[in-house]
């Protein structure tokens, strides 16, 4: 049977304006030894049959391709989408926002830089700090933020990042 697969015939013939040569391989194969050949291929896939699929649960660092927490990371953003992006960097996990003024008052301005430390959701995986100024005679002057100002951003972003991971296992 070995010899019959690998058994060729050449057979030499020219082109129509004689450029290059072809070499036709013939192999005769007998039909029960195609199927014999195609079955022995196919018998590896005998073991992917079945229906007893493993069930995980949802974990968050097995979610994404950023390197970051994806739950963490989609809640950061909605959460400052209000003000214009200066940087956001997935792999690195920070997102930095260029000032913002409120409309109502608009003689201060603030800018937040949140880093998102880790691929699980956990509260100390998050950090934000942000950046406050008034105008006083024309020119911007720092001014101090409120500590509670900072946690509550970082309460609003943790709750919609355990909210979207929520969704996504019952979901």
């Amino acid at each position: 049977m070995l010899a019959a697969i690998t058994a060729a015939i050449i057979e030499p013939c020219m082109l129509t304006k004689g450029y290059a040569s072809v070499i036709r391989v013939h192999t005769p194969i007998s039909r029960s030894n195609r199927l014999a050949l195609a079955a022995t291929a196919l018998l590896p896939l005998a073991a992917c049959g079945g229906n007893d699929r493993p069930t995980t649960e949802l974990q968050a660092a097995q979610l994404n391709t950023i390197g970051v927490n994806a739950f963490l990371w989609r809640a950061s953003l909605e959460t400052v989408s209000f003000a214009p992006l200066l940087q956001a960097d997935s792999a690195g996990g920070v997102i930095v926002t260029d000032w913002y003024a409120n409309p109502s008052n608009p003689n201060e301005r603030v800018k937040l830089t949140i880093t998102i430390l880790d691929q699980d959701l956990r509260a100390d995986a998050l950090r934000v700090a942000a950046i406050r100024q008034v105008a006083e005679s024309g020119n911007w002057v720092d001014a101090p933020v409120q500590a509670a100002t900072v946690q509550k951003l970082e309460d609003i972003i943790l709750t919609k990042a355990r909210d979207l991971r929520r969704k996504a296992v019952a979901g």
